[in-house]
């Protein structure tokens, strides 16, 4: 049985060291302690009675309680306790088992193992791979052995996820920034010195420059715009939004704002979208809009004039759809829910009828600054930051993003987002 030491005469808790603080460091104290001179030997799961069963499963970092025999077989360190937070993080049984299967990581192991066999303190950090990486960092404390000798330690895991995020973005808007501003602010210099110059007198070439360096200022300023909103939803995208959201009205909106523009691209705008309420998915209604205006306004770009852009939203197949064997994206891709009877998930689709593009684009749409050769140049230059924010939206909000191109043939853009039940 696995056990601890625990105090025998005192009828109250001992307050905490005074180097810890807060639960955590109540807890540890609790765990790992000066050994009193009278003890008797009791189960971690008899020492974490109320109070303190509650005050574990309560702390907002994730803790095991792990145990080993033998340094030689690393099929004995087992964890013998996981609160609330860690079974959360980790799919764990409450019951305990293999430390190796919790956590397939050998920086994490080996702290585990120089707190159980070396009792001394070790740390490292863990990343936790997906759609939605996470960066923990781990700390390991040795705690006293058990009655039968068994050694034991406490493993800490904290989320710097954020942290390390706000670190990636900031020197990523400062690389990306400082790369897409050199080409207009140097064309904004060049225009600048020449009006100053012997163009000073010429208000032909005055009037073109000053048109010239008007909208190279507006590109930076979009960039500039584009480039702040992706990095606040990097910073937040490990956190999945939780409130209902009608993605018919989101997209309703979007396509309203768009309007202007298709009418002054001359290309007509033809929303097909289900009646309020029939679509709530679990999201952020402010980024969902954005994700169908950067979608529908992508969509009119690159639309010849007198073309068309269809904005749809489906909830799964319809009767006549189903009957009819209609490969939608829906029936591609099974979006639903695991019975395999009610849909999961609500599509927003968004087809132009422009110029496509060939295969070998398609994987690095989402990239930050990628732009399709021929794409480059025209009256209404992007920023290539819009998909990217598609992209990173769709993935706070675990859903998926497909795209269905073919030169000569138009683009089709797929969002599908999970339903709230």
């Amino acid at each position: 049985m696995f056990v601890t030491e625990i105090r025998r005469l005192s009828l109250t808790p001992p307050p905490p060291p005074t180097e810890e603080r807060g639960a955590l460091g109540w807890l540890l104290h609790l765990l790992g302690g000066p050994k009193p001179a009278l003890t008797e030997q009791v189960g971690v799961a008899d020492r974490l009675q109320p109070p303190f069963a509650a005050l574990a499963e309560a702390l907002p970092n994730p803790i095991l309680v792990v145990s080993a025999t033998d340094p030689e077989e690393l099929a004995n360190r087992r964890y013998v306790y996981a609160n609330r937070a860690a079974r959360d993080l980790l799919r764990l049984s409450q019951d305990g088992g293999l430390l190796v299967q919790a956590i397939r990581d050998p920086e994490v192991l080996e702290a585990a193992d120089q707190a159980l066999f070396g009792a001394i303190e070790a740390e490292c950090l863990y990343e936790i791979p997906g759609a939605q990486p996470r960066t923990l960092r781990v700390q390991a404390r040795p705690l006293p052995p058990t009655a039968d000798g068994a050694y034991q330690a406490l493993v800490v895991l904290y989320d710097e996820t954020e942290l390390r995020q706000a670190e990636r973005t900031r020197a990523d808007f400062l690389a990306n920034a400082s790369h897409e501003l050199r080409t207009p602010l140097a064309s904004l210099l060049g225009f600048i010195e020449t009006l100053r110059g012997h163009a000073r007198q010429d208000e032909t070439a005055r009037e073109r420059f000053l048109g010239i360096m008007q909208a190279q200022a507006e590109r930076m300023s979009r960039l500039i715009d584009d480039l702040m909103s992706l990095s606040r939803i990097e910073l937040n995208e490990h956190v999945a939004p939780a409130a209902a959201v009608d993605l018919a009205l989101a997209v309703r909106d979007a396509a309203d704002a768009a309007a202007p523009l298709a009418q002054a691209r001359s290309v007509v705008l033809a929303p097909d979208l289900p009646p309020a309420g029939s679509a709530l998915v679990v999201g952020d209604r402010d980024q969902l809009v954005q994700v169908a205006q950067n979608l529908i306004d992508n969509a009119i770009k690159y639309s010849a004039t007198g073309g068309q852009v269809q904005v749809s939203v489906r909830v799964g197949l319809t009767a006549a759809q189903a009957a009819a064997g209609e490969r939608t994206v829906a029936a591609r891709l099974s979006l639903l829910s695991p019975d395999r009877t009610e849909p999961a998930y609500a599509v927003l689709s968004v087809a132009d009828t422009g110029a496509g593009m060939a295969r070998e684009h398609l994987p690095r749409l989402t990239e930050r600054f990628y732009r399709v050769e021929g794409q480059k140049s025209g009256e209404r230059l992007g920023t290539g930051l819009g998909l990217a924010i598609v992209k990173h939206i769709v993935n706070r909000h675990r859903g998926g993003l497909m795209v269905e191109s073919a030169e000569g043939q138009g683009t089709t853009f797929t969002a599908y987002f999970p339903l709230k039940t």
